[in-house]
């Protein structure tokens, strides 16, 4: 299967690194123009060094809709298109488990701002030149978690991420007539990044060793794994696919 992007462009958040970063890559090397974003700028900088001259990365918070406005803008202005949409950006912003009675507003709201209401900002902004075009991919991240329960216990992160499974479904009915997909890439447990990684040292070698032995193909994913879904989806070879949610996660 051979998928190419050449003169597309494409957005990416939550590009600093991991799926982020492997997606932007990936996209990069099949032709595409990428824009990338995220809040960290330092590790954004590297993502845009690998990706090279095809890559324009810049600092922006998901969460705050004005941002994602000027950012989607910006990358219409310079290539006069938006073909696809990859929603990545999110995570438990630093937090870990605890009982729902200790869960602050602050703690509620921070993860559901970045983990949905992002998606929908990056959506809504990136909506009205796919419609002008009658063509556009849109790609969400979301995560096991959202189809089950999550490993980490965070109950914001569990219902945002089954909240942008929702999102998803609704935005391919809506967005459809004009010929617009919207999917998601759900994925299981991947060392992608620093937040993943404490969790995986969390669990010491036998919780290691029994989440292993629970997938199907007793191995943990890797980004290119995700990354290669992400491509699908946005490819024309997924051009009568919409409103699905694809579990990446070595079958459980």
């Amino acid at each position: 299967m051979n998928i190419s992007f050449e003169g597309r462009t494409v957005l990416v958040t939550g590009a600093a690194h991991g799926f982020g970063r492997a997606i932007v890559g990936a996209f990069a090397q099949r032709g595409a123009r990428v824009f990338a974003c995220d809040v960290l700028a330092d590790e954004l900088a590297e993502t845009a060094r690998l990706g090279g001259e095809a890559c324009t990365a810049g600092v922006v918070d998901v969460t705050d809709r004005a941002q994602v406005q000027a950012w989607v803008a910006g990358a219409l202005d310079a290539t006069g298109r938006i073909d696809v949409l990859v929603n990545d950006a999110g995570g438990v912003l630093g937090q870990v488990g605890r009982p729902l009675e200790e869960v602050t507003p602050g703690d509620w709201n921070g993860i559901v701002a970045v983990n949905m209401s992002g998606a929908f900002w990056c959506a809504q902004a990136a909506a009205p030149a796919m419609k002008k075009a009658r063509y556009g991919r849109i790609v969400n991240i979301s995560s096991g978690a959202g189809l089950g329960i999550s490993l980490t216990g965070i109950q914001a992160y569990a219902s945002s991420k089954a909240g942008q499974i929702g999102l998803t479904r609704q935005l391919a009915h809506e967005l459809g007539p004009w010929g617009i997909t919207v999917n998601n890439v759900a994925p299981g447990f991947v060392r992608s990044n620093p937040t993943t990684e404490r969790q995986w040292e969390s669990y010491g070698s036998d919780g290691q060793a029994t989440l292993v032995d629970r997938i199907a193909l007793k191995r943990l994913g890797t980004p290119a794994d995700i990354t290669h879904a992400v491509l699908f989806f946005a490819s024309e070879y997924a051009g009568w696919i919409t409103g699905q949610v694809l579990a990446v996660d070595g079958g459980r």
